[in-house]
């Protein structure tokens, strides 16, 4: 079969590999579409080479079929077709208190071990979610980041009829606008790239970039001056942390979705002052999984509109370079067969 391999300095070599012996629990998958997730691009630029083990396939952004069940799998048939969980939770610690998807012992598959840039992919059973005949395996790819939306926003505690503020205007922001728009909310993109500007206003969003406009003004505005009842900070630069204190109104939330690597200064007087609530959100559970099947299934979000392009394996150096170079795309998908 023929793998993608992640060899370190930023390259990709597509190589012919050996399919690898199941395991007992684990299907091995012929995998449809692999997108590509912010994280593989933080693992393009090297960033996470002290986790990968290079070489290494990467991805978890996956749409498949079963093509093999290994010993003691059920409930599940050759030829399924179905998205991945990538999440291997591990022994659970004390201090996880039954909170296994981001458990001290947790392995993400894609990253800690091999992931779905692959022909075939041997995943554990328990990760799998069954995909609708009605839906596309292109759009199958995008459950994954779209469950990511759903955890956010549930997190959030999102009612409807609230006004919505999301700095960062990337894949996962843009998801997060367009699942609370579908629950009610009133949505108001921060964004700076004017591509995405005029992709969420096609979308049905409001989108303001704060380079052109103060945007505490513009909530003010957009709000009526009551301010943002939930602030989702996507951006992950320290603009989008400086902004969000500012945003939401007495007893607000603020829903930390970005990945800060580094600490960013935050202005923790907001929070005394205003008795805002600051919730941290990452990954998914199984729930957010099957909200966001059922979602994409309804075909009531504009899905299709996100995906940006679709290559196969052999390109896979390329999409990586166009992303680097090309800021205003949203999904990237790798065609596996």
């Amino acid at each position: 079969m023929k793998a993608l391999y992640y060899t370190g300095n930023k390259k990709f070599e597509v190589q012919e590999a050996d399919t690898v012996p199941l395991q007992p629990g684990e299907v091995r998958l012929k995998v449809a579409y692999c997108g590509v997730c912010g994280t593989d691009v933080h693992i393009y630029h090297g960033n996470m080479d002290q986790r990968v083990r290079i070489p290494q396939v990467i991805g978890h952004e996956v749409s498949a079929e079963i093509a093999e069940l290994g010993a003691g799998v059920t409930g599940w048939q050759i030829g399924d077709r179905v998205a991945v969980r990538p999440l291997q939770p591990g022994a659970e610690h004390a201090s996880d208190y039954g909170q296994n998807h981001i458990g001290k012992n947790l392995k993400f598959i894609g990253i800690d071990t091999s992931g779905g840039m692959q022909q075939y992919w041997n995943v554990p059973a328990h990760t799998l979610h069954r995909l609708p005949e009605s839906l596309s395996l292109e759009i199958g790819a995008l459950i994954e980041p779209l469950a990511v939306a759903c955890h956010d926003v549930r997190l959030g505690e999102l009612q409807a009829g609230e006004s919505v503020v999301v700095i960062g205007g990337g894949p996962i922001g843009m998801l997060i606008a367009l699942v609370a728009k579908h629950k009610g909310a009133r949505v108001l993109v921060s964004e700076v790239n004017s591509s995405r500007i005029a992709l969420a206003e096609t979308l049905g969003l409001t989108a303001v970039n704060p380079l052109e406009k103060d945007l505490t003004e513009a909530v003010e505005e957009f709000t009526q001056g009551a301010m943002a009842d939930l602030v989702f900070e996507v951006s992950g630069v320290q603009a989008g942390v400086t902004a969000m204190t500012q945003l939401p109104r007495a007893r607000g939330r603020i829903v930390m979705v970005a990945i800060h690597a580094q600490p960013k200064s935050v202005d923790l007087f907001r929070f005394f002052w205003r008795e805002i609530k600051l919730i941290g959100a990452r990954v998914y559970e199984p729930q957010d999984f099957e909200e966001a099947i059922a979602l994409a299934a309804s075909d009531e979000l504009p899905l299709d509109a996100l995906i940006t392009e679709v290559s196969p394996l052999e390109k896979a150096q390329e999409v990586f370079k166009t992303i680097d170079s090309n800021p205003a795309g949203m999904k990237y998908l790798l065609a596996c067969q």
